[in-house]
């Protein structure tokens, strides 16, 4: 009887569910649910997470004003409609990002299954599909896992400067004697790790997990293991590999290089049963581990070797007899704090097909990918047991066309393989990656085929969301260039190159590089992983560093490279809507920028620099910086103008937070420092700053310390700079973050779009028209010395690539988060054709249009539940039409003004087609 109860009372509520449906319009759907930004995760690291989700409809003008949101602890109690976790009824909103869950207070290991439905001005949508989250292990009690490693090398190991460390193989057996419900893995294994249950796989992740400062945070990721796990005897198996965490180069330059120690794990396995009950396999001592394995060595710098000989096939499965491995010893934490990790895995996101394979000389050939790339090389071969090949992996060849490796400095980048005979084998390295397009193969037996090989592109899984191309072939180019470039760099954390002994997250890369990067990808959760990483960094005093986690010991203290701290919280705002991390490091940004106001300040003046504008093009193409004085522009100028700009976000975020006295402070500080910079810097009688270089007079300017009256002159000394230099590019990375924007933002966009389609030295262009497939990390790049000359860098990037989306496409946001755009593209005399789209977290922005001798058609699209002014190239109201009619008769484009040569529209979400006629 109870049964057939529940059976009715089901039947109600999908009968129900049918005609609430009923009343729902099928234009208005839903899509791309996500929790705290990332789909379906598990094992997240709040009790409190966000929710976002978008709305599709093919009706114009279409905004929320309503949603529901359901969360279950069950698949079952959702398809039932019962939010047992939260409900929270229907609530009158226009929000669909980062939507606070307000449900049910959530305890470590809640698995939540959620919906939504929305209520709109054009319609009402049905349930969304679900989706999911479940919450990691938020407190430290929750660990009963022990960490386990062994901390010191084998007979066969050197812990010295060019460090040779094993790989470690760890496993147990263990048995589940009831029916399985669910299994879920808690792992950290330090630095990197791969892990297995029963011979299998566990994820598509590789260079598990993300780096950190270890003393300071220490990332641990979840893992659903349920299908891998089954009643009976079962086994678990680890590798370790030595990632950031056994360093590059131990025992070298102690006081720069930050070392932690042996790699170790700390692993949970969770195992609930149908009946209720639950069992935990933990690490501990009753592990074995051997490093006597197949991996011999494998550093980020230098290499993997792999010797197939030593593999000892079935130790992940039960079964394995590990009698003669070591017991895994009992060692101390590495000190960071534990944390769920946020921010998405490094995987292979692409595969490259090389494009041709040449003899070099005997035993020795050279393949080609074709693509500067960052990843591995995949390897099929066929041989005799012992048989070796060499893998060396370079970015370019020398004339006579072995590999240039001299970019490198001491980085060995070699892979060995070690064949064990007999079938095609098929490998690839798994804890260290190559910033390669050339590969030298040697002792390969028989003749290499293109077909043997595979490029694997590995960076984290980080979504594409931009599209850009114009009918300039040479500046597609510069944008692929850039694409590769900043995919190559994306490692966990943003590093500065994939190749030579370095590969180090360095703040001033990314400065304005990080916005440029956020319309091709989305990459909100990798930044706000490197803010943590950037505070975890600073010092007690209040220093931040120029490397961030500071691997390397470098607190040069200036203002641009620390600066990027404030910039990317600022971007994460702007460009995702998200508020949350410029409320989380507000406090350590205040404390920054007071230690270097207390300490350097002087007469209102920042008198501490380091890099100044970092590696301008220099007088002769074989040097790396400019000698020549009037070239380079005063340090103190720089960093006091970055000082006033940073003042003024800071002001904007206190008033964001609601501190009205730190405003206060920022606003009057901001005017002091503005003052006397113009006191000091701003010659009067020529309207020149400083040494009269571009980059001392666009900072001013930009950044809105010159004076209205002043404004216009001194943009014309950065013409006239511009000029000099035959209208190439003369500033270093400061300048260049601000430069297409500051031309375009004064009237110049002609000259920005000159600059950015150059093909002569130096410029973007330059570097494509030398085969670069890449952006290089000099402008020189195929001249300069050698000592600093890495051909995959994105420092020299500046603002180029915002500027593509937001002034050449049209593409910004008004406030935050792309709600309200303003589409205003540039049109420039030349540029025949572009074509853009963005996918902001309401949905797919578009901007594509065709400039002709007798037209200017352009293709908008707007996502449901934003807005945008529309700026359309037309002196009148009624020379522009859209689909084919006047815009007065259209419903919901709405006429605001004429400007500058500009028709300006305001109009809803849909997709529209403008002509103006000439």
């Amino acid at each position: 009887m109870k049964g057939l109860v529940t059976h009715i009372g089901l039947a109600v509520v999908v009968i129900l569910t049918c005609l609430g449906n009923c009343y729902a319009d099928a234009r208005i759907g839903l899509q791309n649910l996500k929790c705290e930004m990332l789909n379906n995760p598990l094992g997240i690291g709040t009790a409190k997470p966000r929710l976002s989700w978008q709305i599709t409809s093919d009706t114009r003008n279409t905004n929320q004003v309503a949603y529901q949101i359901l969360v279950a602890s069950t698949p079952e109690k959702l398809t039932a409609n019962q939010g047992d976790l939260w409900d929270s009824h229907k609530v009158n909103s226009t929000e669909t990002i980062m939507v606070n869950y307000a449900g049910k207070p959530l305890s470590s290991r809640a698995e939540c299954y959620w919906k939504v439905r929305v209520w709109t001005n054009n319609g009402t949508s049905i349930w969304s599909q679900s989706a999911k989250w479940s919450v990691g292990l938020l407190n430290p009690a929750d660990w009963k896992a022990k960490w386990i490693g062994y901390d010191r090398g084998f007979a066969w190991d050197s812990v010295s400067k060019f460090s040779r460390l094993s790989a470690r193989y760890y496993r147990r057996g263990f048995s589940l004697n009831k029916t399985i419900k669910r299994g879920t893995a808690y792992i950290v294994g330090l630095g990197h790790y791969e892990l297995y249950i029963n011979g299998h796989a566990i994820g598509d992740q590789v260079l598990a997990e993300a780096p950190t400062d270890y003393t300071q945070s220490v990332k641990y990721n979840t893992f659903d293991v349920t299908d891998r796990l089954k009643q009976g005897d079962n086994a678990i198996g680890t590798v370790l590999g030595n990632g950031r965490y056994f360093t590059m180069r131990p025992k070298y330059k102690p006081k720069k290089i930050k070392e932690f120690g042996f790699p170790k794990m700390l692993l949970q396995l969770e195992v609930e049963y149908t009946d209720g009950s639950k069992q935990t396999i933990i690490s501990d001592n009753n592990w074995h581990f051997t490093a006597d394995g197949p991996i011999r060595t494998n550093n980020e710098y230098d290499g993997e070797e792999y010797d197939a000989t030593k593999e000892f096939p079935g130790w992940n499965s039960a079964g394995f007899d590990d009698s003669q491995w070591l017991i895994a010893e009992l060692v101390p934490a590495p000190g960071g704090k534990l944390d769920a990790q946020m921010n998405e895995p490094i995987s292979v996101m692409d595969t490259i097909k090389p494009v041709s394979i040449s003899q070099l000389k005997k035993d020795v050939w050279i393949l080609d990918l074709g693509q500067n790339m960052a990843g591995w090389l995949q390897m099929r071969v066929k041989g005799n047991r012992g048989d070796k090949v060499t893998l060396r992996y370079a970015e370019t060849l020398q004339p006579n066309n072995e590999l240039y490796v001299a970019n490198l400095r001491d980085a060995k980048v070699t892979d060995v393989y070690t064949l064990k005979g007999g079938a095609e084998e098929l490998w690839h390295p798994v804890f260290v990656y190559h910033g390669f397009r050339y590969v030298e193969i040697s002792g390969y037996p028989g003749k290499p085929e293109l077909a043997d090989f595979e490029g694997q592109v590995v960076y984290d899984a980080l979504p594409t969301i931009g599209h850009f191309e114009t009918s300039n072939a040479i500046v597609n180019k510069i944008y692929h260039n850039a694409y590769w470039g900043i995919l190559s760099n994306y490692k966990g954390m943003p590093v500065d190159c994939p190749q030579r002994n370095e590969r180090m997250p360095w703040l001033g890369d990314r400065a304005v590089g990080s916005l440029g990067e956020s319309f091709v990808f989305a990459n909100s959760n990798f930044y706000v992983k490197w803010l943590d990483d950037i505070a975890q960094s600073q010092r007690p005093d209040g220093a931040i560093p120029d490397v961030a986690p500071a691997y390397w010991n470098y607190y040069s203290d200036n203002m641009t490279w620390p600066g990027t701290y404030i910039l990317v919280a600022d971007m994460l705002y702007r460009q995702f809507a998200d508020k949350a991390p410029i409320e989380k490091h507000y406090a350590s940004m205040k404390k920054w920028m007071d230690y270097m106001r207390v300490k350097y300040m002087k007469n209102t003046i920042v008198t501490k620099d380091k890099y100044g504008d970092w590696c301008v093009p220099p007088e002769s193409l074989e040097l790396i910086h400019a000698k020549d004085s009037s070239l380079n522009t005063d340090g103190q100028l720089i960093a006091t103008a970055y000082y006033y700009h940073l003042c003024g976000l800071m002001e904007k975020f206190a008033t964001m937070l609601h501190k009205p006295a730190d405003a206060q402070f920022f606003a009057a500080a901001k005017q002091t420092v503005g003052k006397a910079f113009n006191d000091k810097y701003f010659d009067k009688t020529t309207s020149k700053y400083g040494n009269n270089t571009v980059t001392a007079n666009l900072l001013p300017l930009y950044f809105g310390i010159t004076l209205s009256a002043n404004k216009q002159a001194v943009f014309k000394n950065v013409v006239a700079k511009i000029n000099e230099a035959h209208d190439h590019i003369s500033t270093g990375v400061i300048g260049t973050q601000w430069l297409m924007r500051g031309l375009t933002e004064f009237g110049r966009p002609d000259l920005a779009w000159k600059i950015a389609s150059n093909t002569t030295y130096p410029s973007w262009g330059y570097m494509a028209e030398r085969g670069a497939t890449t952006i290089w990390e000099l402008w020189n790049g195929d001249t300069a010395n050698p000592a600093m000359n890495s051909r995959n860098h994105i420092m020299l990037l500046g603002d180029l690539i915002a500027w593509f989306y937001q002034d050449i496409a049209g593409i910004k946001t008004v406030n935050a988060g792309f709600k309200q755009l303003v589409m205003q593209p540039a049109v420039i005399k030349g540029l025949d054709r572009v074509n853009a789209s963005y996918q902001t977290a309401y949905g797919l922005v578009k901007s594509s249009y065709n400039n002709t001798t007798s037209s200017f058609n352009w293709h908008v699209a707007i996502p449901p539940n934003s807005s945008a002014l529309v700026y359309v190239p037309a002196k009148a109201m009624d020379e522009v039409t859209e689909g084919g009619k006047k815009i007065s008769i259209i419903k919901y484009i709405k006429p605001v003004k004429i400007e500058n040569g500009k028709v300006v529209l305001s109009i809803g979400s849909g997709d529209y087609d403008f002509e103006v006629k000439y």
